[in-house]
């Protein structure tokens, strides 16, 4: 009996060894943003976002030279104008600061879409292939590395950039 219940031990300690085994088997990590950023798309997706960029701040640098001559300009006539026209220009400059700061906002909402937009279809790619190479290689789960602290098992980042011809 005794000899029954340490081969019965055995057996369910190599069982769950074995289990163990093959469980780590299917388990892969891959660094998802060093893929997308060796993708060829998140290159255009970038320089079109920069595009973007540098078109919203040269037109944003024009309003605020724009609205610092007219600050020189009212300033250097104030004393010919009346205290009424002061004040009426003192609210218009007011107006002026308060639509270059809605268009700045307005602008850095707008990058925010666009990028997102774009980035949105480099993202299912990339997620696409993964998925691919693990299927293909049996990994029942996959884990982004930037979050992965310990990395013991398989690194999947060269079969997916072949995969995607990267």
């Amino acid at each position: 009996m005794k000899q029954f219940k340490s081969l019965l031990l055995a057996t369910v300690l190599c069982l769950a060894s074995i289990s163990f085994t093959q469980a780590q088997g299917k388990v892969a990590h891959i660094n998802t943003q060093e893929l997308i950023g060796s993708m060829p798309a998140t290159k255009t997706a970038q320089a079109e976002i920069e595009a973007l960029g540098k078109t919203y701040q040269t037109d944003i640098q024009a309003s605020i030279t724009e609205y610092q001559n007219t600050v020189k300009q009212y300033d250097a006539e104030a004393s010919t104008k009346t205290a009424e026209e002061n004040q009426k220009r003192m609210v218009e400059l007011q107006e002026k600061q308060q639509r270059i700061q809605q268009f700045r906002t307005d602008a850095q909402k707008d990058l925010a879409e666009k990028e997102a937009q774009l980035f949105k279809p480099i993202q299912e790619a990339a997620i696409k292939a993964i998925n691919e190479v693990a299927k293909a290689k049996g990994y029942e789960y996959v884990i982004d590395r930037a979050t992965l602290i310990v990395a013991n098992g398989t690194d999947i980042l060269a079969d997916v950039k072949k995969q995607m011809g990267i």
